[in-house]
């Protein structure tokens, strides 16, 4: 047995029934073009079934010592079953992607077995349109979301000619990948006494932690008295809505794809990151969605923004996470003062972070995250939510990816939701767009899939804003312009007509009594098609 290290235990400890604690993705693929469907998904089950040593802890199930519950161990499982882990599954007709949500739905609203290695696979046929897809879930103590595509990456490949021999979670062919990553070993050299003074030098101030947690738990507490400028915090100003409630077990998954040079467009545009946009976007959609609900609170809604804590050479921990709280500034009707206040919060987290070290880091969000831990165990979450939602950006590749030949063409995470909020929008940068995956409570938000017009709408007001897109003219909007140009158009209206009477001849008979011809319809115009939108909501 091998201790579970207490940032991955303390994802074990809070799952219960309601708040199942894993993270999944749907992967939606074209089959290679003039293969037997059939023979396909059978040589690539055939091969996510062998059997062999899989990397850890995917081989592993968790146990308790002496302490009982408090004390969380590994343990390699001995009587593996790979047929119970790798499952194959159909749609009913006609294989929307409709029918596809429902089943990830399901999928994703039950609790892993924790007698048996913490993960599931399933293969999915019967879509339409000559696809197929792939939806895995991992227990959030087993990987976070920068380890699920390293482990994507080291499954698939740039050429439709490769073939996987082994899956995602194989020891081999992950430690083929971390080879291709990693630079060589470098050969050891003993170290001169001087270079060993500076060496003991820089690890002192690595191990030398007070000031630096000292300085940011000052700022954090801050936040909470208005000394700590644009910082957010939890639990501070944090609204109550219905998405802050207590959550059921049952879950409602939607997905969709953005055009990725929509939104960087918008960034070369107003001087923002693409993580801004995102959030922005994210801010306009609740927005919109407590608008039609008639809630207005009076704070804005806080998002938990997970950052990563990986160097880039770790490329086994389970989790390497911390979080910053982004004001979404959903109190700010104007979409430029949004974007500027969202900003602002960010660089103000970011600021946190960058004060510390990695080390530091982790140990500051350990200890922050433990009311939320205290709060979920003791049922008052919804009570006391320190978030509204959480919003998590994952950069993913930016190359076209296959497997055994199939085109990758859509990767939507799902992930979790817990009490105090019970939704979660988590979305991953692959090729030249942007995939989301919303996850939410059915019984909370059973009309989820209005966030995915919602966050549409949103784009297309931040590219107005931009200059990107000519704003249609609304009710309302500018009232003392309109009002000025109304007048000046009606002033030029009248002295035309003043004149034009002045010189008109009288009309002569004939022509009085002529038939009038008839006014010309105006031509039907198709409807613009909403550009940049891959839609997936079935």
């Amino acid at each position: 047995m091998r201790p579970v290290n207490l940032a991955d235990a303390g994802f074990l400890l809070m799952e219960k029934r309601q708040t199942p604690m894993h993270v999944g993705g749907l992967h939606l693929f074209n089959y290679p073009k003039g293969v037997d469907q059939r023979e396909f998904l059978q040589q690539v089950l055939a091969a996510l079934r062998t059997e062999e040593e899989y990397r850890r802890p995917f081989g592993e199930y968790v146990t308790t010592g002496r302490a009982g519950p408090l004390r969380l161990y590994w343990e390699k499982d001995e009587h593996f079953d790979i047929d119970y882990h790798v499952r194959h599954s159909a749609l009913p007709q006609p294989g929307r992607y409709r029918e596809l949500f429902m089943l990830v739905s399901r999928l994703h609203s039950t609790l892993l077995d924790r007698t048996r290695p913490l993960w599931e696979l399933h293969l999915i046929e019967g879509l339409r349109n000559n696809q197929f897809a792939v939806y895995s879930k991992c227990h959030h103590a087993a990987t976070d979301g920068a380890s699920a595509m390293h482990m994507m990456n080291a499954m698939y490949s740039t050429s439709p000619r490769s073939r996987a021999r082994h899956s995602a979670m194989s020891f081999e062919a992950f430690e083929r990948y971390k080879a291709s990553r990693l630079p060589p070993p470098v050969e050891r050299v003993e170290p001169r006494g001087r270079e060993l003074k500076t060496v003991l030098e820089a690890l002192r101030q690595q191990y030398d932690t007070t000031t630096n947690l000292v300085s940011a738990f000052r700022q954090f507490g801050g936040a909470f008295f208005g000394r700590s400028g644009n910082l957010a915090v939890p639990w501070h100003q944090v609204p109550r809505t219905s998405i802050n409630t207590n959550v059921s077990g049952s879950r409602r998954f939607v997905a969709q794809s953005f055009e990725f040079e929509r939104v960087r467009s918008v960034c070369k545009a107003t001087n923002a990151t693409v993580n801004d946009i995102v959030l922005a976007m994210c801010a306009g959609a609740l927005r919109r969605h407590l608008a039609n609900l008639g809630e207005n609170p009076a704070h804005s809604l806080k998002a938990m923004a997970p950052v990563s804590l990986r160097e880039e050479s770790d490329l086994d921990s389970s989790n390497a996470i911390g979080f910053i709280t982004a004001d979404l500034a959903t109190d700010v009707a104007d979409p430029e003062q949004r974007l500027r206040k969202i900003q602002a919060s960010m660089a103000a987290g970011k600021a946190l972070l960058r004060s510390m070290s990695q080390r530091e880091a982790t140990l500051f969000m350990q200890i922050t995250q433990i009311p939320a831990l205290l709060t979920s165990v003791l049922g008052v979450a919804a009570n006391f939510p320190a978030f509204s939602t959480v919003i998590s950006n994952v950069p993913g590749p930016r190359e076209q990816l296959y497997w055994n030949g199939a085109s990758l063409e859509g990767v939507y995470p799902a992930s979790i939701v817990f009490d105090g909020f019970a939704m979660n929008i988590t979305l991953v940068s692959y090729r030249k767009q942007l995939d989301f995956g919303i996850v939410a409570c059915r019984r909370s938000m059973p009309q989820v899939q209005r966030i995915i017009d919602y966050l549409e709408e949103a784009l297309t007001e931040l590219e107005e804003l931009a200059g990107l897109r000519v704003a249609p003219r609304r009710p309302g909007r500018s009232r003392v312009k309109a009002a000025a140009g109304s007048a000046a158009r009606a002033s030029t209206k009248t002295a035309t007509k003043t004149k034009t009477a002045a010189k008109t001849k009288p009309k002569s008979r004939q022509a009085a009594g002529s038939k009038a011809a008839p006014r010309a319809r105006p031509k039907r115009t198709s409807k613009p098609k909403t550009a940049g939108s891959k839609s997936t909501k079935g």
